[in-house]
C-alpha cells in the first residue's frame, strides 16, 4: 500500500467574533488541509493552523511548504510507516510544525480508517470523553463578566480568561467574574507573556484565593528564566505555552523545574506522535499537561481530543478553537456537551467529508 495522492486546500474562515489577546486582536482564520489517498482508496486528512507570532509561519509560506516538500516526502510513500515519514520530514520542515502537524495528522486518521478504529484508542484510549475550557478574550471588565456568564448558561465548566495588559484590570476582572459565576466553575487565566515578573507575582497574590486552577505564560517566551523566578514564588500552578515549542523545550522547562503544567498544541509541537514524546517528558517529571489548540478547524480540534483522550496525565483540555469559526465543513467531527468534549466514535480522526 503506498500513497497515491496528495491533495491541499487552503479554507479562510471568518469569525463569529472577533477576540483580542494580549499581543493581537484576531478577526479571521486561514487552515490548509491535506488529504492523502492510498492505492486502495482510502482518505486520511489533516489541518495547519499556521500563526506567525506563535507557530513561526505565514499561511502562504507554511502552502509552500505543503507543495514543495511534504508533497514530494508523502507521494509513494507507505503510510502504514509514518515515524519513517515523519522523520524525514523533520529537517526540512523544522521551520513550519503545523505542516507537519496536518502530516501527521493525517497519517494517523489513515491507519485509523485501515483499522477501522478511532485514533484515541489506537492510542491507549485512557478516556472516552473530557471537559474542555471556553476562552474569552480581552475585554472591558463587565463585558468579560456578561461574556462568562453567558458561557456557563452554555453549560461551560471551565472559563480560561484572558489578560496581559492591566494587571489591576486582571485582578478586578478575575474577582468580578468568580463573584458572578460562582465557587464551582473553574478559571484559568492566561497573561499571553503580557506581564513582568513583579506583575505576574502581583497578580497571583491577588487572586490565589478566588481560587484560579492556573496562570498560563504570564512573562515572554524569549526571557525564559523568568518563568523559574515566577514559579518559585507563586503558590498557583504555572503553565507555559508559547515557551513550549518542542521537545527540547519541554525537557528543558522539566530538568530546571521552571513550570508545574505544559500546554501542548499540536500545530506547535508538530502533530500527534511529537504530542506523545513531550507529555512522556511531562509525564516523567511529574507535571501536569493540558491539551490546547490554535483557531483551527474542528478537524485540528479532534486530533487534539483523540490524543488528549488516550493519556492518563492529561487532565486538563483548552480546545475551543473551532466553535467561532464560520462554514467550517469538519465540524461533524466531534461533539460537545455540557462542557466536554467527545469523539464520535468513528474510524480515524471522525470525518470522512468533502471540502
Amino acid at each position: 500500500m503506498t500513497l497515491k495522492h496528495v491533495e491541499i486546500q487552503r479554507i479562510d474562515f471568518r469569525l463569529r467574533e472577533p477576540y483580542t489577546i494580549a499581543y493581537e486582536t484576531v478577526e479571521q482564520a486561514s487552515n490548509l488541509f491535506l488529504r492523502l489517498e492510498d492505492s486502495q482508496g482510502r482518505s486520511g486528512w489533516g489541518c495547519a493552523a499556521p500563526d506567525l507570532p506563535v507557530t513561526g509561519e505565514t499561511v502562504e509560506a507554511a502552502h509552500d511548504a505543503l507543495e514543495q516538500i511534504a508533497r514530494p516526502l508523502l507521494l509513494g510513500a507507505d503510510p502504514l510507516r509514518s515515524a519513517w515519514i515523519m522523520e524525514q520530514a523533520r529537517q526540512p520542515l523544522k521551520a513550519f510544525p503545523s505542516v507537519r502537524a496536518a502530516m501527521d495528522m493525517a497519517l494517523h486518521d489513515l491507519l485509523g480508517q485501515r483499522t477501522h478504529l478511532p485514533v484515541y484508542k489506537l492510542l491507549g484510549g485512557f478516556r472516552t470523553h473530557i471537559v474542555t475550557s471556553i476562552t474569552v478574550g480581552l475585554l472591558p471588565v463587565q463585558d468579560t463578566v456578561e461574556q462568562s456568564l453567558h458561557w456557563v448558561q452554555q453549560g461551560f465548566r471551565a472559563l480560561k480568561i484572558k489578560g496581559g495588559h492591566n494587571v489591576e484590570e486582571d485582578i478586578e476582572r478575575m474577582k468580578r467574574v468568580r463573584e458572578a459565576v460562582g465557587a464551582t466553575i473553574e478559571l484559568r487565566f492566561d497573561a499571553n507573556q503580557g506581564y513582568s515578573l513583579d506583575e505576574a507575582i502581583r497578580f497571583v497574590n491577588h487572586v490565589e484565593s478566588l481560587p484560579i486552577s492556573m496562570i498560563e505564560q504570564p512573562t515572554p517566551r524569549d526571557q525564559q528564566a523568568l518563568l523559574a523566578q515566577v514559579k518559585h514564588r507563586i503558590s498557583v500552578p504555572l503553565m507555559a505555552d508559547e515557551s513550549l515549542m518542542n521537545l527540547n523545550d519541554a525537557f528543558q522547562l522539566a530538568s530546571h523545574e521552571q513550570v508545574d503544567m505544559l500546554n501542548i498544541k499540536l500545530m506547535k509541537v508538530g502533530g500527534i506522535a511529537n504530542a506523545m514524546q513531550v507529555n512522556a517528558v511531562a509525564r516523567a517529571a511529574q507535571m501536569q499537561v493540558m491539551v490546547g489548540c490554535m483557531d483551527e478547524a474542528a478537524l485540528g480540534i479532534a486530533a487534539g481530543l483523540h490524543f488528549a483522550l488516550a493519556r492518563p496525565n492529561v487532565g486538563y483540555a483548552d480546545l475551543d478553537g473551532h466553535l467561532d469559526l464560520l462554514h467550517d465543513p469538519t465540524q461533524s467531527c466531534l461533539l460537545l456537551k455540557d462542557g466536554f468534549l467527545y469523539p464520535v466514535e468513528e474510524p480515524g480522526l471522525g470525518w470522512n467529508g468533502t471540502l
